[in-house]
């Protein structure tokens, strides 16, 4: 069976990144860059917080979401989108196909966030729920495509969803375009590989850095130890976080990314909070991952020396990559 990658990939090069931009632009938020001199005082260092938990669907998502369901042919869009997604890319992938006129089929976790499942429904999106294992998610989402003669919309291993995902980015140095550093949460690596073709786009000498959860560290291990590696389950508070790399954000991560930080999940509470009580924004686990390495004795230094950076870096971009979250007042 077809699917978005075989019949309307391109690769991402500049072109692809700049075409992507101009797609989604209509549809889409060009999210806000706010600063802290709270935050700033506590790191050590000036950050720019690339603000998309203010983005439609609640997250950086409907970027590649958008931009791979509007480059589908018209056949294929009669047929509809399926998508496996923990939220955010499946709330991203229903709304991008209710603006396209077209169905969308969401696979999704039986653990995943009560409001992460509403806000798929909201965009009429229709749920079929799976085990929270990786071999389930692909399994029943095998099966339901095959049912259904969808077109697939992966949420990471597409280059249509890397490209509009490295949006992002483009918008980050396009507005403070003298960063030294950029930061960005790691998954499956769809954000972080467009983070990094996005910035490095504009900056060739940006450095970019993956923040990962200690309890789902297979992109770290991926990176150290030159071999693919995957979590079949983790249990960390960065429900977004679950996935593994796929062989094609892999290969993007290994020759542009300088280095990924682990944090934990103390600290990924702890950043939460923080943006919460510092800024007054609300975002996921998942978003705070990003903030964490920056906030913790000898941050600042760590990400200067894994870069082969002058302790002197000043001026870091930190994407905020969602903000919904279950407040469970």
């Amino acid at each position: 069976m077809a699917t978005a990658n075989s019949v309307t990939a391109t690769p991402v090069d500049w072109a692809a990144i700049l075409a992507a931009h101009d797609r989604i632009r209509p549809h889409i938020h060009r999210t806000p860059v706010l600063t802290s001199k709270s935050l700033d005082a506590l790191a050590g260092a000036r950050l720019y917080f690339k603000c998309e938990n203010l983005q439609k669907t609640g997250s950086f998502k409907i970027r590649g979401a958008t931009n791979a369901i509007f480059s589908l042919t018209e056949e294929e869009a009669r047929r509809g989108v399926i998508a496996h997604s923990s939220g955010n890319h499946g709330a991203a992938v229903a709304c991008a196909a209710r603006w396209r006129g077209t169905t969308a089929s969401i696979v999704m976790p039986r653990n995943a966030s009560p409001v992460k499942c509403r806000a798929v429904e909201s965009y009429g999106g229709k749920i079929t729920f799976c085990e929270p294992t990786v071999t389930s998610r692909s399994e029943t989402t095998a099966r339901v495509q095959a049912e259904t003669g969808a077109v697939m919309i992966h949420p990471y291993d597409n280059d249509r969803i890397i490209a509009g995902q490295s949006t992002a980015a483009k918008e980050l140095l396009e507005e403070i375009p003298d960063l030294d550093v950029v930061l960005a949460p790691v998954s499956g690596g769809g954000l972080l590989s467009g983070t990094c073709l996005g910035a490095k786009g504009i900056k060739q000498a940006v450095k970019v850095f993956g923040c990962e959860p200690e309890r789902a560290d297979d992109a770290y291990r991926s990176i150290t130890s030159g071999t693919l590696q995957s979590l079949e389950t983790s249990d960390t508070i960065a429900d977004g976080l679950r996935a593994s790399l796929a062989p094609r954000t892999f290969a993007v991560l290994q020759k542009l990314l300088d280095g990924i930080l682990l944090v934990s999940e103390a600290e990924i509470v702890a950043a939460m909070k923080l943006l919460a009580q510092r800024m007054k924004i609300v975002v996921e686990p998942s978003s705070a991952v990003a903030l964490a390495p920056m906030l913790r004795a000898g941050g600042l230094q760590e990400i200067a020396m894994a870069g082969q950076h002058h302790p002197a870096t000043r001026k870091i971009g930190i994407i905020l990559s969602g903000g919904n979250v279950d407040l469970k007042w």
